[in-house]
């Protein structure tokens, strides 16, 4: 119910808002935060980062994924039309006879390709147990 104001003859309603309820909240949340910001420490998240392998890979095999969603596979400079089914057992046969570790298999993948395209690509290598499996990308400058 809104006060009334008596003065004389005239009775007159008083329609401010009282804000001091409002700043003795505010003020006691601006308190509370002051005392909790210096106690929350920030979280650490550990990013991965290009270019920090353990050891240089002895050889590179490449599979170039095409505008049109063709694959090929890249060893020794000798590319060839693969379908993707045909794609692991080619990459564990060049890799027989080397250490594990020692060749590593890069996707390369044109930038209108569907990201659905390269997903296919590395989830079957690394089925087929392919231990390093990478994608190549293009640095800006």
């Amino acid at each position: 119910m809104p006060a009334v104001l008596h003065r004389g003859m005239r009775r007159r309603t008083i329609s401010e808002i009282n804000m001091v309820p409002f700043i003795d909240v505010m003020l006691v949340l601006l308190i509370i935060f002051m005392v909790t910001a210096p106690l929350i420490t920030p979280s650490l998240i550990d990013l991965p980062s290009v270019g920090k392998a353990a050891r240089k890979p002895d050889q590179v095999i490449e599979v170039l994924v095409a505008k049109d969603e063709r694959l090929e596979l890249k060893v020794t400079d000798k590319a060839v039309n693969m379908p993707l089914k045909d794609i692991p057992p080619a990459v564990l046969k060049a890799q027989e006879g080397k250490p594990p570790g020692s060749v590593a298999v890069v996707i390369s993948a044109d930038r209108n390709v569907k990201y659905e395209s390269v997903v296919k690509v590395m989830d079957a290598l690394q089925r087929a147990g392919v231990q390093r499996v990478g994608l190549a990308v293009q640095l800006t400058r």
